[in-house]
């Protein structure tokens, strides 16, 4: 490419649009929930700043073809200069300011701060990134110059420019959508493939009869997965929970259905239900029906502390309907993350409701991240009116969930939105990083329903209205492990808010969607009521809750 064709290709920049792309830009320098290194931020500043610049153009464009007048010569230079010294300021004071701001953050997260944000790192990742972008604007320009002039050829202008951009928008969604769609097939061929490999070196299943997956089980141990043998065959044992209660204990229960156990939700649950019924499930004290995340991982954070408090007497089911990750699940395989949660609930509640209600165990529903999803999603109003599950535990419920947003929009006037009081805490109550759920206008009802979410999680308070306007939780006093220079932008609080989701699951525990095991502890004892438990035994569990328990809150892929 000649150098004359190659400015034709790169165009004349426009200097209004670069100055709205600076001002977002600078925006993105502001903190969100998650702190940001400087490659990071380079990127996230990189490309707000190209649509920054994309939204001038469009303006522009509107502008002109409106007929506005439209400054040129000398008045032009002159307004720009006066804008440009006062922005260029603005900017570099943004700039510098931003590692305060980031370190605000690292602080209230208990993580090192640092002496310099490596301010040449983000302008170097910033402009690659911004180059990146406005390259591909150009192709896509240049394809509808391309489509644009053939369709001159057989119809006026005004035409040929409205079909043109149809056209290009067309060629582009398909493009991209081909493009998503091959990549998630792909994607998700591997890992049932890989799935299938750990199933054909399946290590030797467990030679307790009682066990999930045994010779005497009803379920295929090769068939299960790597996180469902995890969570089968970790845990507390009976001899592990009666050394630290120093009573009698029971081998908890846990009975997990791989996807690849049955072809559908209905058989993955009708096989989930023999099994109970197999090991005796319903003759514990209390049962807990379990949505897992899109892996198919349960986290042994959330699960040890509840068997140690009931002494073992107790029993966890749940079915796996997913390979892929969370944010892939949630996108792709939303629907069937529902279909099985609802299957498996139906199922076993149906089940459950055909026994004495003095003897049968306390039910309660949980799940965590996608798997709350899903579990609210199956605990409808039938399950909570005929004949009700005892309470529900969801920690890290995503933004979408519908009962969720139900609660959260009719919180008590007053009350924060990152955790706020409904009614008068008798049926529903909040736990955090800061609370326990214990406190409360009343005691609890027949039925306890906790959700447990930390203020930082991005993937609970993520708001796609963020586009144009402030979340709920920004217009509050900022919460402990919040920053208090929070500044709304459009457009750009939104992309903000996006990259914390990604960078979400790699926050110190106890903060983002990293949920430490110790946090479980007060919410389940809430919800669950062990028999016999006081405050001592809070402060030695929390204690046993070491480095162990802190690594596996950590350690699966959502």
């Amino acid at each position: 490419m000649t150098n004359r064709n190659l400015a034709k290709f790169i165009g004349p920049l426009s200097v209004p649009s670069l100055f709205l792309g600076l001002l977002f830009f600078a925006a993105s320098l502001t903190p969100s929930l998650i702190p940001r290194g400087p490659e990071v931020q380079g990127i996230l500043g990189g490309l707000v700043m190209a649509i920054g610049y994309l939204i001038g153009r469009i303006v522009g464009l509107i502008w002109r073809a409106a007929d506005f007048p439209v400054l040129s010569g000398r008045p032009a230079n002159v307004l720009t200069a006066l804008i440009s010294v006062p922005l260029i300021a603005f900017f570099l004071w943004m700039l510098g300011s931003s590692l305060i701001w980031q370190n605000d953050i690292r602080s209230r997260m208990g993580m090192e701060e640092v002496d310099a944000l490596n301010l040449a790192t983000i302008l170097l990742f910033a402009c690659a990134t911004f180059a990146i972008a406005y390259v591909l604007g150009r192709l896509i320009a240049a394809l509808f110059r391309l489509i644009r002039s053939r369709l001159l050829r057989v119809m006026p202008a005004r035409r040929a420019n409205v079909l043109g951009v149809v056209l290009v928008a067309l060629i582009l969604f398909v493009l991209t959508r081909d493009g998503i769609v091959d990549r998630v097939v792909t994607g998700l061929d591997e890992s049932y493939e890989t799935a299938q490999e750990l199933f054909l070196n399946a290590p030797p299943r467990p030679d307790d009869p009682r066990m999930t997956g045994s010779a005497e089980s009803l379920i295929d141990w090769a068939a299960i997965g790597i996180y469902g043998r995890d969570f089968i065959t970790s845990g507390p044992s009976a001899e592990d929970i009666a050394a630290f209660t120093g009573q009698a204990a029971l081998h908890p229960i846990r009975v997990y259905v791989g996807r690849a156990n049955g072809e559908t939700p209905q058989e993955r649950a009708e096989l989930a239900l023999a099994e109970l019924i197999r090991q005796e499930a319903f003759e514990r004290e209390v049962l807990i029906m379990a949505s897992p995340t899109g892996t198919g991982w349960m986290d042994p954070g959330a699960q040890d502390p509840v068997e140690y408090m009931h002494g073992g007497n107790i029993a966890t089911v749940t079915a796996q309907y997913s390979y892929m990750q969370s944010p892939l699940a949630l996108i792709f395989e939303t629907n069937t993350g529902l279909q099985q949660a609802t299957a498996l609930q139906d199922v076993v509640h149906g089940y459950w409701k055909t026994l004495p209600a003095d003897a049968r165990p306390r039910l309660y529903v949980h799940g965590l991240s996608l798997g709350a999803w899903s579990s609210m999603h199956a605990t409808n109003m039938f399950r909570l009116l005929d004949d009700p599950i005892d309470g529900a535990f969801w920690v890290g419920p995503p933004f979408p969930s519908a009962f969720w947003n139900y609660v959260q929009n009719n919180r008590n006037p007053g009350t924060p939105w990152v955790l706020p009081e409904i009614g008068d805490g008798s049926l529903i109550r909040y736990a955090s990083n800061t609370a326990d759920a214990s406190e409360a206008g009343a005691e609890w009802g027949n039925i306890r329903i906790t959700f447990l979410q930390y203020s930082s999680d991005p993937v609970v308070f993520y708001d796609p209205r963020s586009l144009w306007r402030a979340p709920p939780w920004m217009r509050d006093p900022p919460a402990e492990d919040m920053t208090e220079h929070f500044i709304f932008m459009p457009v750009v609080t939104q992309f903000q808010l996006a990259l914390d989701m990604a960078l979400s699951f790699g926050a110190p525990p106890g903060h983002g969607h990293a949920y430490f095991a110790q946090d479980y502890i007060g919410p389940w004892i809430q919800v669950t009521a062990p028999t016999g438990w006081s405050s001592e035994d809070t402060a030695r569990l929390q204690a046993h809750c070491d480095l162990g328990f802190q690594q596996g809150c950590l350690k699966g892929l959502h």
